[in-house]
């Protein structure tokens, strides 16, 4: 399954996918076409294919809607993709780094450095400044470059909201500092709709990711937090804790760990945070990690350790499951599955684990690892005519039952959006 495509094969089935669209859009058939034409496979667990290759990129989904962009447009689709009947003019389309489906039908979609809400299914939508505890506005720094303002709101992670004692509460935190400038780390949450967006959590001044020769008065970060981090990988929630746990990287640079598992609670009543710093770790380490989910009670984690190993040591790595309470004793953990690999995306739905490799590191192009009773059985597969692909951003199935995720060029420039559909 790890067989490599000729060099030009999938650039050729691309144009060719494009070509057929573009033939069948003038005989009425634009929707069927790219359906077809779009690049697709299946194998003895899922069938996948890539999206529309002229339709929008999909950058998100529920239930049945869909929210993409392109071409300087943002588009609406209540029929899993099939037809866009909701569009509107926004000239930032391809700097769209964030979105999130709402419960209550609203839409929250951000830029690098700014955040919009859209209550009408895109007839118009307005910018949400986010909020600081204190209530004053919390507003994006001035970049040296205009073109590099930073990533504010992108996720690495594709689940944002969960049902809180009743009402729907969205939170999540930003994978930035890789790309498009230096940014302050932060996680984020509303409990209105996306209509307030307020700071959950702002980690400290890292003295690695700052404005070049900015003077530390001036820096990026809580001054007030000695918790620095390089970004979040994944905010997930616990229900029977009725807490919130997050996972940071990177790796020790001279100024403390950046790799974090922080739980936090939030009162409804004060509208008050109260987050703990469970475990703090260097890069070799299974928690270094992503794809937080709860199942049943229990806690699952993949991890990406890719630090310095040890003479005749393997990283640390792989699928971890355990109870919550016993997450910092690695003695009580089960490794799941024994990546070679490291992979920092999961998503659990139905007993299915679907977890991605960081392709830089790994043998395969776009490697998968899929796991269809809750982790007992592991495969892992490559669909190799999608190139050398990260997958990030896993999304739950839509209304037709396919999984949606990002696949990112290298590690996380954004190329494609491929879907899973599991068999049986």
């Amino acid at each position: 399954m790890n067989s490599l495509p000729p060099p030009d094969r999938r650039r050729f089935l691309r144009a060719s996918a494009s070509a057929m669209a573009g033939a069948w859009a003038g005989a009425g058939l634009l929707h069927d076409a790219r359906a077809a034409a779009a690049l697709s496979g299946e194998n003895d667990h899922f069938f996948w294919r890539l999206g529309a290759p002229d339709g929008p990129y999909i950058d998100s989904q529920r239930g049945d809607r869909a929210f993409g962009f392109g071409d300087g447009k943002i588009f609406l689709s209540e029929d899993n993709g099939r037809t866009w009947p909701h569009a509107a003019a926004f000239p930032e389309a391809e700097n769209i780094t964030f979105s999130v489906l709402l419960e209550n039908g609203n839409i929250l979609f951000a830029t690098r450095e700014r955040l919009f809400l859209s209550t009408d299914k895109l007839a118009s939508h307005r910018e949400i400044v986010v909020k600081r505890p204190d209530g004053g506005d919390y507003r994006p720094h001035t970049p040296k470059d205009p073109n590099l303002p930073g990533w504010y709101f992108h996720s690495l992670d594709g689940v944002h909201t969960w049902n809180v004692d009743g009402r729907e509460m969205l939170v999540w935190g930003n994978y930035c500092n890789v790309l498009g400038g230096p940014v302050p780390v932060n996680i984020y949450y509303s409990t209105d709709g996306g209509e307030t967006v307020k700071l959950a959590y702002s980690f400290g001044q890292n003295p690695k990711f700052q404005e070049k020769d900015s003077p530390p008065e001036s820096w990026l970060g809580n001054p007030d937090n000695s918790v620095i981090a390089r970004h979040v990988h994944c905010v997930a929630y616990h229900p029977a804790e009725r807490a919130f746990y997050a996972c940071t990287g990177d790796i020790h640079r001279g100024h403390g760990n950046e790799c974090h598992w922080l739980r936090g609670t939030h009162d409804a009543a004060s509208d008050a945070w109260d987050w703990k710093v469970l475990i703090s770790v260097n890069s070799n380490s299974r928690y270094k990690s992503g794809g937080i989910n709860f199942v049943d009670g229990r806690l699952y984690w993949a991890a990406d350790a890719n630090g310095p190993a040890l003479p005749n040591q393997k990283h640390d790595r792989g699928i971890f499951r355990c109870a919550p309470a016993d997450l910092a004793d690695r003695s009580k953990h089960t490794r799941l599955f024994d990546a070679e690999f490291e992979m920092a995306n999961m998503l659990i739905e139905d007993g299915v684990i679907v977890a991605g490799h960081c392709a830089p590191a790994s043998t395969f192009q776009t490697g998968i690892a899929w796991s269809p009773d809750l982790g007992r059985t592991w495969v892992e597969y490559d669909l190799a005519d999608c190139g050398p692909r990260s997958p990030v951003r896993f999304q739950p199935k839509n209304g037709e039952g396919w999984f949606r995720m990002d696949l990112r060029k290298g590690w996380i420039e954004r190329a494609d959006v491929l879907f899973l559909k599991p068999k049986g």
